[in-house]
């Protein structure tokens, strides 16, 4: 028994001495040249962090960029009202023949529908009443003329074959007139009446299909043409930023679709309403059309002040995009601990410096390499 007791005391006592020995080995390992492991103790704050080797993240010091205050806004781009020109039917009936589309772009003088109309055969038919009522009436005149001159008729009877031949010449040169507008030819009767592009550009709306009817004046317009040649960009400006934007200012156009080119706008009008709803007021920019513009483009539109603002130009590494903002690492007063903060990046710079408009001032320190830092710290 004692023997055996003996023996259960030396096997203990073995375990607890390689237990000892494997724990000793563990932590000679971790502390080996060249093993050098960051550890990341994340504070309450979401935004905070201690980080164990801090000498592995260098730090840049923000400069100082002095520039013109700018405002960017978003806008849209449509057509100018001034030119744009509904195309109008003078003639009631249906639709024959249609020769453009919406979305065409066409010119002045260009044939765009046909319409077959009543009122065609009926303007044909008064012109022709009032062609032999003139050619009667001229006759009847120049017989009353004759028995004048030979005493047969007075004055008076006279003066009524001239009053007659007057009457029927304005009904002619007014059945005239009527064929005119319509766009017909005196000389080619029927029952189509063409209708032409008043201008050029392009066909921005179509209220009109084949077999359809028109309604002439009392109804929509088959075709409105906008010329593109010039357009309007509409923004959106919140009222605190209104001061900001006077009549008269140029600003820079920059299109989603081509982002290496800028425009140039003028601005001709401010809004007098505000949206009750999103406090903004519509801003109205002229802009020529170098023809990259399309209706409906969504823009950004940057109005510059007059003064002149001082802000930081950090190394645009040391800026973090995530979640379309824009965020900087900070060291703090305590050795190893940073904050994460959010700020407002703005143009590029020379020398692969970004500007920040706020957020940090001239001098402050920001790590240098911010994705290593998120890279570490979401480890």
């Amino acid at each position: 028994m004692k023997i055996r007791f003996a023996v259960l005391i030396v096997v203990a006592t073995l375990g607890l001495l390689l237990l000892l020995l494997g724990c000793s080995q563990g932590k000679a390992d971790q502390n080996a040249p060249g093993a050098v492991k960051v550890e990341v103790v994340p504070d309450l704050d979401s935004n905070n962090f201690t980080v164990d080797h801090p000498e592995r993240f260098p730090l840049a010091t923000a400069s100082e960029y002095r520039a013109t205050p700018e405002m960017n806004v978003t806008g849209v781009v449509t057509p100018d009202i001034a030119r744009t020109v509904p195309v109008i039917s003078l003639a009631t009936g249906k639709v024959v023949e249609i020769r453009a589309r919406l979305g065409d772009t066409v010119k002045k003088g260009q044939l765009l529908l046909r319409v077959q109309s009543s009122d065609i055969a009926g303007a044909f038919s008064d012109y022709r009443k009032a062609v032999n009522d003139e050619r009667l009436a001229r006759v009847q005149l120049e017989r009353g003329q004759l028995l004048y001159d030979k005493g047969a008729i007075s004055k008076s009877s006279l003066e009524v074959f001239e009053d007659a031949e007057q009457d029927a010449m304005v009904t002619l040169e007014t059945t005239e007139e009527h064929l005119h507008l319509l766009g017909l030819d005196k000389r080619r009767p029927g029952g189509l009446v063409d209708i032409y592009a008043p201008v050029s550009g392009v066909i921005t709306d179509q209220e009109v299909t084949n077999a359809a009817g028109v309604q002439g004046l009392s109804g929509p317009n088959p075709f409105t043409i906008s010329d593109v040649s010039y357009v309007w960009i509409v923004c959106d400006v919140y009222e605190n930023a209104l001061p900001q934007v006077q009549l008269g200012d140029i600003a820079d156009i920059h299109l989603t679709a081509y982002p290496d080119k800028v425009l140039k706008g003028r601005v001709s009008n401010i809004g007098a309403i505000l949206d009750p709803n999103i406090r903004t007021a519509k801003v109205r920019l002229e802009v020529e059309n170098p023809g990259l513009m399309r209706l409906g483009m969504f823009v950004t539109a940057t109005f510059h002040g007059k003064g002149v603002e001082t802000h930081a130009a950090i190394p645009a590494t040391a800026i973090l995009h995530l979640h379309d903002r824009q965020w900087v690492y900070t060291p703090t007063t305590q050795a190893g601990h940073f904050r994460r903060m959010e700020v407002v990046a703005g143009n590029i710079l020379p020398g692969n410096l970004q500007e920040v408009k706020s957020g940090l001032k001239p001098g402050d320190k920001v790590v240098l390499q911010a994705l290593m830092m998120q890279t570490t710290v979401e480890k």
